[in-house]
């Protein structure tokens, strides 16, 4: 459970400021607007990003492409979790969508509220998408630089 602990705020971290890379680069919506703009970033390193060599990356791919994180849903007026495909522009943008609904179903409180849902999932799902983030972020020497400065 420690593990777990330490696993959410390193991905927290993360994410936040690959996010922020995102925007600080030209990939966001602009006009006012400070919102990254993902599917853009995605197909931009979509080619260099489906040919990783790197074993740990392609099996976190697999991974997460194999057992989705789930989106949380009201039904009958009970929280839920449906497994909606959302809808992508290709490989890439499917794969960080799923990792941004990991960040949405642990920020928003799906998978956690005092008690882990599924921890070994949610162990998994959180690893994944780490090695996702750290290895797309050095697809885009812009964005790589927004990240370490």
């Amino acid at each position: 459970m420690e593990n777990l602990e330490k696993l959410s705020f390193d991905f927290f971290k993360l994410f936040s400021r690959f996010e922020y890379s995102l925007k600080a680069t030209t990939f966001h919506c602009g006009n006012g607007d400070a919102k990254a703009n993902w599917s853009d970033f995605a197909q931009r390193i979509d080619a260099a990003f489906l040919s990783c060599e790197e074993e740990d990356v392609k099996n976190a791919c697999c991974y997460i492409l194999a057992n989705p994180p789930k989106k949380q849903i009201i039904e009958n007026q009970s929280i839920k979790w449906s497994l909606i495909e959302p809808s992508a522009n290709g490989k890439t943008d499917l794969i960080l969508l799923y990792v941004r609904r990991v960040r949405n179903n642990l920020f928003h409180g799906g998978k956690f509220n005092g008690n882990w849902f599924e921890p070994e999932r949610s162990e998994e799902l959180l690893t994944s998408s780490i090695k996702i983030l750290s290895y797309a972020c050095n697809l885009n020497e812009q964005v790589k630089e927004a990240f370490e400065n």
